[in-house]
């Protein structure tokens, strides 16, 4: 048996959001009549406008276990983000009811994945780090027959690799890539190029963009925060389990914006530079960007018209096109725009 040191990896939106400094536009403030800050909405309303980390159990498909969500909590709709196969456990972000609509936020996220590579003969250790090298930054893949999209080969990125342990043909690694690859494909591939074969014997996702195993609970742990609150009054436990859908977008570049503009973007107006009040740094235009008041309420999501340093320079112009509407029209006043 033989280890190697693993380093700590981070994936370009960790990097991101770590690097993401804010720039004031225009002083602020927001009336505490309207809205609500995100932790401290009421846990029914919670569940409307929530986001549970489920730590995915082998067995049940992703689509069971959002059922299984649904049921628990007793809701109308749950919508999981980025399919785990049957087989593969751990980080699996279920939206609730409303929240839903973040879900086109996380599936490009990046993902990270613990796994066991399985290797039909042994391969000295040198030619296994070669060919693993060659597997890692922009490889071409096609996904596998049974994959939810065309098979034809395209571009993937794998971020970062380590080998964390080798024990005889089982080679443990970690793996941070793009979404949408296949690492069952992948340890296939490897395989062929190392003239042994090699299967995936064991997949762990341990993180999901913004979301790591650590924040992920588990179906019973779920089950019994809402009893805890239904039956008994402790609010404690359900708020740990299902946080705000907010959390679903930490990874994005975002917008703050002044009350007398939330409510025309609620109805899909044009967001204009003096209805910002402050942004991140690294907004560059055709960006997916977060809109948020100014108590840190999602009020939707949508693409940036322009960068963050012509926002800050100038007093006119279209900053966003809304693309996706989250908060309820009506939760602030409708005031007379002040984007003229």
């Amino acid at each position: 048996m033989s280890v190697q040191a693993m380093h700590e990896h981070k994936l370009p939106s960790e990097v991101k959001t770590e690097a993401r400094t804010i720039l004031e536009k225009a002083n602020g403030s927001t009336d505490p009549s309207f809205g609500c800050e995100p932790h401290k909405r009421p846990v029914a309303q919670l569940l409307q406008y929530g986001i549970v980390i489920v730590n995915k159990p082998e067995g049940p498909t992703s689509h069971q276990v959002s059922a299984y969500v649904q049921r628990i909590l007793q809701i109308d709709k749950a919508g999981h983000s980025g399919t785990l196969d049957p087989g593969v456990t751990g980080v699996l972000p279920v939206a609730l009811e409303s929240a839903t609509r973040i879900v086109q936020a996380l599936l490009p996220a990046g993902k990270e994945y613990i796994a066991i590579m399985h290797l039909h003969k042994p391969v000295p250790q040198d030619k296994l780090d070669a060919a693993i090298k060659k597997f890692t930054g922009t490889i071409r893949q096609k996904p596998p027959l049974r994959s939810a999209v065309k098979r034809e080969v395209r571009p993937r990125t794998i971020y970062y690799l380590d080998v964390m342990e080798i024990d005889g043909q089982d080679v443990l690694v970690r793996m941070g890539c793009e979404a949408g690859t296949y690492v069952r494909k992948w340890i296939h591939d490897i395989g062929l190029h190392l003239g042994c074969g090699a299967h995936m014997q064991q997949l762990i996702r341990t993180k999901a963009g913004p979301f790591r195993l650590e924040h992920a609970v588990t179906l019973q742990t779920l089950q019994d925060a809402h009893y805890y609150w239904k039956e008994e009054g402790n609010e404690i436990p359900i708020r740990t389990a299902v946080l705000p859908y907010e959390t679903g977008v930490q990874h994005l570049p975002t917008m703050w914006i002044h009350d007398n503009a939330v409510d025309s973007l609620c109805h899909g107006a044009l967001l204009h530079v003096p209805g910002v009040a402050k942004l991140h740094n690294d907004i560059t235009i055709g960006d997916m960007v977060a809109v948020l008041t100014l108590k840190g309420e999602l009020v939707c999501l949508g693409m940036a018209r322009m960068a963050s340093k012509d926002i800050v320079a100038n007093q006119r112009g279209v900053a966003l096109k809304v693309d996706a509407v989250l908060m309820q029209p009506g939760t602030y006043p409708r005031q007379q725009r002040n984007e003229k």
